[in-house]
């Protein structure tokens, strides 16, 4: 037991931003495990193996699904977007430009 029960009041709020997890899977890629049990199939789990290696590398890296998905973006657009004056253009972050 704790000696200070103040400090066990405030525990649930370390644990508000955590991602949601299956097993060792992000808890985004719950829709292959889902696609697996509903059509069972070995294309599907072959889908779901590699989708599970696919994210382990991006978290080996240090990139959580959102930031890969950014990534990516990133990648196939580029840094460059006319749309915007150039008061309102920000310098990305994510680019490798800093």
């Amino acid at each position: 037991m704790l000696e200070n029960d103040e400090d066990e009041v405030g525990w649930h709020w370390r644990n508000t931003m955590k991602p949601a997890r299956f097993f060792f899977l992000d808890g985004r890629a719950i829709f292959f495990v889902v696609l697996v049990l509903v059509h069972a199939r070995l294309w599907t789990i072959y889908l779901l193996i590699g989708v599970g290696i696919v994210l382990w590398i991006l978290e080996r890296r240090g990139l959580s699904f959102a930031a890969a998905l950014r990534s990516v973006r990133l990648w196939f657009i580029g840094s460059h977007r006319p749309a915007w004056i150039y008061s309102r253009r920000r310098i990305f972050l994510d680019s490798g430009s800093c």
